[in-house]
C-alpha cells in the first residue's frame, strides 16, 4: 500500500506524482496515504527533542508513548477530519496537525482501556499493549501524556489556523473525550458489566465511547474549512450516524470475528456480560439497522454533490470493515 511522503515546502501534502494526479487513488489508497501522513507527523512530533517550555522528554515515557501511539492502524478519525475539512476546501499542515492530535487522544484511551483495571488486554493491533511492553504506571503516564499533548498541538501557533478557530476545536475535543464524552462513556461501560442497561443506556454509552471522537473528527474538519453553521450541523449529524455504525460494525465484530483477524481478545463483551446492540436484538437486526445508520449518513451528503464521494465511502467502509 502507499506510503506518504509527508508535507512539501507549503504544507501540502506531497505524496503524488502528476500520474497519480491522473489516476484517483481508491479509497482503500486514499486512506493508507491518510493514515502514512498523520504517522509520519506523530512521529515527528514524539521525537526526543523538548518544545519549548519542556525541561525533559524522559526516555521510557517516550518510548511507551511512541509504542501507542506509532502501531499503525487505520487511522480512521484523522481520515474523516482531513476529508471533512477537504470538504470545505482546507487542506495540508494546519489540518494534519489537528489530525494527528485527534488521534493522540484515540490512542491515550486505548492505552488506558487495555489496562487491568478496564478492559485488561494483553494485544492491541497485533502487538504486546503498552502495560505490556512496558508496566501499569508508564502505561497510565503515556496516556496521560498523549492527551495532553494533543492539546498542546492544537493550541501551537504552529497549527495555523485563526486563533478562535483552534480555541473552539480544543473545546470541542475537551467535551468530545471528557465527562460528557468518551471518558463518561467508558465509565458507563464499567458499570454496565454489573447493571447491564437496556437499549437506551447502551445507545447513550456507545454514543459516549465511541461515538464522542467520530463526531468531533466530522465536525473539527467542518471547523477547519470554516463552514457555515448550517453545514457544520451537517457534518455533526452525519458524525452521529456513522459514529453508531462503527460500533455495531464493532459489535459484531466481537461476535463473529476470530481474535487473529482482529489483532486482540475477541467475545470478551459476551463473556463481560456487557450488553450491546448486537447482543440484545441479534445479529441480523444489527446489520439491518447498520444498513439503515450508512443510508441516513449518505443522505446528510447529498447537499454536497460529488465533493462528498470519498465521505460516503468511509461510511460504506465502517460497515464493512473487517477488523
Amino acid at each position: 500500500m502507499p506510503k506518504a511522503s509527508g508535507l512539501d515546502g507549503d504544507g501540502e501534502w506531497g505524496h503524488r506524482s502528476a500520474m497519480q494526479e491522473m489516476t484517483p487513488l481508491s479509497f482503500d489508497e486514499l486512506l493508507a496515504v491518510h493514515a502514512g501522513a498523520v504517522e509520519d507527523l506523530l512521529r515527528n512530533l514524539l521525537d526526543e527533542r523538548p518544545r519549548e517550555g519542556e525541561i525533559a522528554r524522559p526516555e521510557r515515557l517516550l518510548a511507551a508513548m511512541r509504542h501507542g501511539a506509532l502501531n499503525g492502524g487505520k487511522r480512521l478519525r484523522p481520515f474523516l477530519l482531513i476529508e471533512s475539512a477537504r470538504l470545505f476546501g482546507a487542506q495540508g499542515e494546519a489540518v494534519l496537525r489537528v489530525a494527528a492530535a485527534l488521534e493522540c487522544v484515540h490512542c491515550y484511551s486505548l492505552i488506558h482501556d487495555d489496562l487491568p483495571a478496564m478492559d485488561d488486554d494483553d494485544l492491541r493491533r497485533g502487538q504486546p499493549t503498552v502495560h505490556r511492553a512496558f508496566d501499569e504506571a508508564t502505561a497510565i503516564l503515556a496516556g496521560d501524556s498523549l492527551l495532553t499533548y494533543a492539546f498542546d498541538i492544537i493550541a501551537d501557533e504552529a497549527t495555523a489556523l485563526p486563533a478562535s478557530t483552534r480555541l473552539e476545536i480544543v473545546l470541542r475535543l475537551a467535551r468530545a473525550a471528557g465527562i460528557g464524552g468518551m471518558a463518561g462513556g467508558q465509565a458507563l461501560d464499567l458499570e454496565a458489566e454489573k447493571a447491564p442497561p437496556g437499549e437506551e443506556g447502551i445507545v447513550r454509552l456507545q454514543a459516549m465511547k465511541t461515538g464522542a471522537l467520530i463526531r468531533f473528527a466530522c465536525e473539527a474538519g467542518a471547523l477547519a474549512g470554516g463552514a457555515s453553521p448550517a453545514h457544520r450541523e451537517r457534518l455533526v449529524a452525519f458524525g452521529e450516524a456513522i459514529g453508531l455504525a462503527f460500533q455495531l460494525a464493532d459489535d459484531l465484530l466481537d461476535l463473529t470475528a476470530s481474535s487473529e483477524t482482529m489483532g486482540k481478545a475477541t467475545g470478551k463483551d459476551a463473556a463481560a456480560g456487557k450488553a450491546t446492540l448486537a447482543g440484545l436484538h441479534g445479529e441480523d437486526w444489527a446489520r439491518k439497522q447498520l444498513e439503515g445508520l450508512i443510508t441516513q449518513a449518505e443522505e446528510l451528503l447529498e447537499p454536497f454533490g460529488q465533493k462528498a464521494d470519498i465521505l460516503r465511502e468511509a461510511a460504506r467502509f465502517v460497515a464493512r470493515r473487517q477488523h
